[in-house]
């Protein structure tokens, strides 16, 4: 991959995409992560307007200093960087007094870390508003189209997509070129949802370059070691049951003779 051509042209389809729809800039979440990182940057490069927001709830230190040290890396290179950082952990944390109490606890936590997401997307959409800009999404080839790891409605909740025709070693690649800091290229990548210091692998039960090499096999399987069987069937299982994220909401069609 040719990184600065790719970055050149991100850029130039970023800058024209908001132009023709008369958007004024972008408006980018970011969480101390390399998509975030990535995808703020690029908006940075547009010259237009781009509001950073870094929006902790129940944030570990390190995350939020990540974050924080990549904002002000890109307002001291690019004047048209803004950084707002919001605390809404008190604002989730009054939302859950609210919950009445269940005994599905599982189930009741994995709601509660997407719930956190869709607190950040009405976040986003509040400045986005304002300022009469975009919400660029963060998500990845693999995130986005793979295994559909991102919350619907929370950070899949987006206007453009910069950076999602590119699997996760893409993205790195486009950070060295990018000069993304040390602390974000070498941290292991988290969704930060969790409030603990579980990762994607963590969760995924495989690493960005397994998934990336499941999401373009083809070949015959009788030759494949057993990690390569497993990580297929992690791949496939985590794409069938995130299809619901992944394809257009079903629309119930009501044929025209009973209309």
């Amino acid at each position: 991959m040719n990184t600065k051509l790719v970055v050149d042209h991100i850029v130039n389809w970023l800058r024209d995409y908001a132009n023709n729809c008369g958007s004024k800039g972008f408006v980018v979440g970011v969480s101390g992560g390399i998509d975030s990182a990535v995808t703020s940057t690029l908006c940075a490069l547009t010259g237009l307007p781009t509001l950073c927001l870094e929006m902790p709830i129940h944030q570990s230190e390190n995350q939020v200093n990540r974050a924080l040290k990549h904002i002000d890396r890109l307002m001291s290179l690019h004047p048209n960087v803004e950084l707002k950082s919001l605390e809404l952990t008190s604002i989730f944390d009054a939302f859950v007094d609210t919950l009445p109490p269940t005994e599905k606890m599982e189930l009741h936590e994995l709601s509660l870390v997407n719930t956190r997401a869709r607190f950040r997307m009405s976040t986003l959409y509040y400045f986005a508003a304002l300022r009469q800009s975009l919400v660029a999404g963060t998500g990845n080839k693999v995130e986005d189209f793979g295994v559909g790891f991102y919350t619907k409605y929370g950070d899949g909740g987006v206007d453009l997509s910069p950076i999602a025709d590119l699997n996760k070693t893409e993205v790195f690649a486009l950070g060295k070129e990018l000069g993304i800091i040390d602390e974000i290229m070498t941290a292991p990548p988290t969704d930060g949802l969790w409030g603990d210091s579980r990762t994607d692998e963590d969760q995924l039960g495989a690493t960005y370059p397994e998934l990336e090499w499941a999401m373009e096999f083809k070949g015959g399987e009788t030759d494949l070691d057993p990690r390569q069987r497993e990580v297929l069937t992690i791949y496939r299982r985590l794409n069938q049951q995130n299809q619901h994220k992944m394809v257009p909401i079903p629309v119930c069609q009501i044929p025209n003779e009973i209309k």
